[in-house]
């Protein structure tokens, strides 16, 4: 016998990404708790879908009691493949997750929204049952988690608050369907304001709600465009009254003032000083983050062609849009807020 039998313990361990999931089980009961990238094949359809499995990996397979994944363990043994047979199958797995050492994360240092946007990171790679352990120094942590698990759906498991440390096990939990007529979750920002200090805050609250897993749409308009612009200038064509305001308007986020104290422009470096030196990610960072979290940002096109802004000058990954555009993504959302 060449195939080899593992425990539900050393496959729950495994990198899913690194090898081939062949998942014997119905399909109404892989809809329910699944392994993303996993082929399913029902035992019954075996032979015919065969040719489905690739061989560039090693062979996984897995069905709900162990009882017919070694018998297919040993076919594709005999064509070729490198293969493994999961010993008691999705339910074993099931319990050695549950039972499975929590995954440490650390946190401890981390300015909001970067804890909850860790956890997030982390959770969202995790089979349904799993845990994990984090330790952060920020007090707001100690609330934010609550909430976080409550509206995500996830379980807080153990909660411990001491000076200066809080220590949290979540478990991740199936989101629960969504009743009909349930109002959409989604979060919909418009900044206006082209001030240092607005923007930061607008960020921080648009990660953390990504973090939650919301859709969420910043619209940019008016002095708001001037976030969205490259640093470096951009040669484009423009109007004697475009190359005005070109010149009066700060360019990129490096040139945005406070809006209090800004001293000029001595009161922007002392608050990127302080951000610095307390482990608070950057305005830039806060931007980049946005972006890998699917955060929609949207240049309002009006505003643009009064202001004397073309495509060209705008940083990567923004969207076009106009006011249906905004008003499309406020239905589908629960908060709109104008900064």
């Amino acid at each position: 016998m060449a195939y080899k039998n593992i425990s539900a313990e050393e496959f729950a361990a495994l990198d899913f990404g690194t090898v081939t999931i062949v998942d014997l089980r119905e399909p109404d009961e892989v809809l329910v708790k699944g392994f993303e990238g996993a082929i399913n094949i029902p035992f019954s359809e075996f032979y015919s879908k065969l040719d489905e499995i690739p061989k560039d990996k090693p062979v996984y397979v897995i069905c709900r009691t162990g009882d017919f994944s070694e018998e297919i363990a040993e076919i594709l043994d005999e064509r070729g493949y490198e293969v493994a047979n999961v010993e008691g199958g999705f339910d074993a797995y099931q319990k050695a997750v549950q039972n499975a050492k929590p995954l440490f994360i650390d946190a401890k240092g981390l300015k909001c929204p970067g804890p909850i946007v860790k956890v997030a990171d982390t959770v969202k790679t995790l089979e349904y049952g799993q845990k994990i352990y984090v330790e952060a120094t920020e007090d707001a942590f100690a609330s934010d988690i609550k909430v976080w698990c409550d509206r995500t759906g996830n379980k807080l498991t153990d909660i411990d608050v001491q000076p200066g440390l809080i220590k949290a096990t979540i478990e991740k939990a199936e989101k629960p369907e969504s009743a009909a007529g349930e109002i959409p979750h989604g979060k919909n920002f418009v900044v206006f304001s082209g001030d240092l200090d607005k923007t930061i805050a607008a960020f921080i609250m648009a990660n953390g709600a990504a973090a939650m897993g919301r859709e969420v749409t910043i619209f940019f308009t008016f002095w708001g465009l001037n976030i969205l612009r490259k640093a470096k200038k951009v040669q484009v064509k423009k109007t004697l009254i475009e190359k005005m305001f070109g010149f009066m308007m700060p360019r990129g986020t490096t040139k945005l003032g406070l809006s209090r104290m800004n001293m000029g422009g001595a009161g922007a470096k002392m608050i990127r000083w302080i951000m610095k030196k307390k482990n608070i990610r950057s305005l830039e960072q806060l931007i980049e983050d946005a972006k890998a979290h699917g955060v929609r940002l949207i240049a309002c096109q009006m505003s643009m062609d009064i202001m004397g802004i073309h495509k060209e000058e705008l940083i990567d990954g923004i969207e076009l849009g106009g006011v249906s555009t905004f008003l499309g993504a406020g239905e589908q959302s629960d908060m709109s807020l104008f900064i």
